[in-house]
């Protein structure tokens, strides 16, 4: 079961915590089930026959082992609570490494929402039953057990009533276990749901406000939200119905006891300390087993959890990369891709087909073609994003399979198409590519990047906060802080994917007359939707379909390629363009 195999995996390391709980239950138990045998004593040997001095000194052992029982049970609590966050902090560690490690193909199969709620919600309902069974469940069947004993030496004769008592319990527990696990999985899958909601418009809520979108997107969620609490309130239901079951079960023990126990002391079978002693212990039992109870209901809800835990952390990548350097690291930045065939799975037909080209240092490339024609994904394999499934990417010689993470990291930097920036500082997220950047490369990355007036604007420039996503900047200056982002990381290989579409006409053109002295040397690659920022590039590839459909210099392909030669058309007057 996967719930027994993650916690017995995280929890094996705690073990002198779990050792130290077993102890102290215990104690507090044998404590706890001591003390109803003193009462029965002090009521018997103190109070029937007047004995002062047995009350006081009885009354006094009483006091010592409950004083006891308190100690030992704060040190249980103590140690289980130790090991319950333990487990929890392993596991959320364990989850976002796996989450990390996974390749885009897998990231985007499982959906931000289910991973958020799997690394948060769902650890947190395993943490709380380890939690939950060290604190209760490990001394509710020393309890059970023991206080049946202890019952059984007070008088046999009224056993009965505990196994009448206890097989009631055990068949309402069964029945509404069963009830539970199928409502506890369709939960956790509405959390997903409403978790993808959710962060879907918190994510969106500029586009939903600028498109008055809201009642729709409140309906949306109200459907979501209605769907989660429909199966919540059948959960409840079920919790609604159990205690009074319960409890009535515990009131009829009680009068059973009561009835049944008065007949044995009208005969003198049994005295009344031992009655007592035995009604108390028939409480300890059903008590145990009340926790035995909650605890079940916490089960259901947990092994689900785990078995999503379980499903994330046995999904492997379609990717790996090495652990160690096996090749050179790039020395130079050449891109070649060779018959490179790529498709997402389900696909009728590949995103990239037979692509074949060479970037070269020291010059930049051009991407453009129609939306959907592929471009961002032929970046993407560059980044190892994806794996193409036929032909080979190599830079300089070296497949970048071969590369480990770090290599690949130090080799190219990516300015996105949809920029993003993380919650921090300016500075903090300039560095994100080499952190022992200094203020002098920064403040030079922002001028080339057509950044620095407005960063010095700011009134704590480098430290001025940023909100995460960015949203507290506009677009263009979101763009240019990651076109900063990719220069202060200094790579062999820069690719700017549409990274310009954002900028003004003035400020695209500076841009581009600062760009080359910036990356001179390195091997630049860049998609774009408008000519004009392409015209001086070394080499243009023409994408359509998936297909490399043309190759050559502006002039060149403005000569020669109808696909060029319309994308031209559809931007600039022919005379401009010539």
């Amino acid at each position: 079961m996967a719930l027994i195999s993650l916690t017995l995996k995280h929890a094996k390391k705690y073990w002198t915590f779990i050792v130290a709980v077993l102890v102290l239950q215990l104690l507090s138990t044998i404590a706890t089930l001591w003390l109803p045998s003193l009462n029965a004593q002090i009521i018997d040997k103190g109070i029937a026959v007047g004995d002062t001095d047995f009350i006081w000194r009885t009354g006094g052992i009483m006091l010592l082992a409950a004083f006891g029982q308190l100690i030992v049970a704060v040190g249980a609590v103590y140690f289980g609570a130790r090991t319950a966050m333990g487990v929890g902090r392993d596991l959320r560690r364990e989850v976002y490494r796996k989450v990390d490690s996974l390749s885009t193909l897998e990231a985007t199969k499982f959906g931000a929402g289910t991973l958020i709620t799997r690394g948060t919600n769902d650890v947190q309902q395993v943490q709380m039953l380890v939690l939950m069974t060290l604190n209760f469940m490990v001394s509710a069947p020393i309890m059970m057990i023991g206080g049946i004993v202890m019952a059984l030496r007070e008088d046999a004769g009224l056993s009965w009533l505990v196994w009448v008592s206890v097989a009631v319990l055990a068949v309402i527990v069964s029945l509404l276990v069963w009830r539970l696990l199928p409502l506890f999985r369709v939960m956790q899958d509405k959390v997903d749901a409403i978790n993808g909601v959710l962060r879907e418009q918190i994510m969106g809520i500029r586009v939903v406000r600028a498109f008055v979108r809201e009642p729709f997107e409140t309906k949306r969620y109200d459907v979501a939200n209605r769907e989660i609490t429909d199966v919540s309130l059948k959960v409840g239901n079920i919790f609604v119905m159990m205690f009074p079951i319960i409890m009535m079960v515990l009131h009829l023990a009680t009068a059973a006891v009561l009835w049944f126990g008065g007949y044995r002391v009208e005969a003198g079978d049994i005295q009344v300390g031992s009655l007592t002693a035995f009604l108390q212990y028939l409480m300890q039992i059903l008590m145990a087993v009340m926790m035995g109870v909650f605890m079940t209901m916490m089960i259901p809800r947990a092994v689900v959890c785990a078995e999503r835990i379980r499903e994330l952390l046995d999904t492997e990548s379609s990717q790996s990369f090495p652990d160690s350097e096996t090749v050179a690291s790039p020395a130079a930045g050449q891109i070649k891709f060779e018959n490179v065939t790529f498709g997402f799975p389900g696909a009728e037909k590949p995103v990239i087909a037979d692509a074949s080209f060479v970037a070269e240092p020291g010059k930049t490339t051009a991407i453009i073609g129609s939306t959907g024609a592929g471009k961002t994904v032929l970046l993407n394999l560059m980044l190892r994003l994806y794996d193409p499934q036929e032909g080979s990417i190599t830079i300089d010689g070296a497949p970048v399979d071969a590369l480990t993470r770090a290599q690949l990291a130090r080799t190219v930097s990516l300015v996105p198409q949809r920029p993003y920036l993380f919650g921090g500082t300016i500075a903090s997220n300039l560095r994100f590519g080499r952190t022992d950047a200094n203020d002098a490369e920064l403040w030079e990355a922002l001028r080339v990047a057509q950044g620095e007036d407005f960063v010095r604007e700011k009134e704590l420039g480098l430290e001025e906060p940023v909100s995460q996503g960015g949203t507290n900047v506009s677009g263009g200056q979101r763009q240019r802080l990651s076109i900063a982002r990719a220069l202060v990381a200094k790579p062999l290989v820069y690719l700017f994917d549409d990274s310009f579409s954002a900028l003004d006409v003035a400020t695209d053109a500076r841009l581009r007359a600062a760009l080359p002295d910036a990356t001179e040397g390195a091997t630049t690659i860049i998609v774009a939707q408008r000519v004009s920022t392409i015209t001086e590039a070394d080499q243009i590839l023409v994408m359509e379909g998936g297909e490399i459909v043309g190759r050559g210099t502006h002039d060149e392909l403005l000569a020669t390629n109808e696909v060029y030669q319309e994308i031209v058309r559809s931007q600039l007057e022919e005379a401009e363009a010539a």
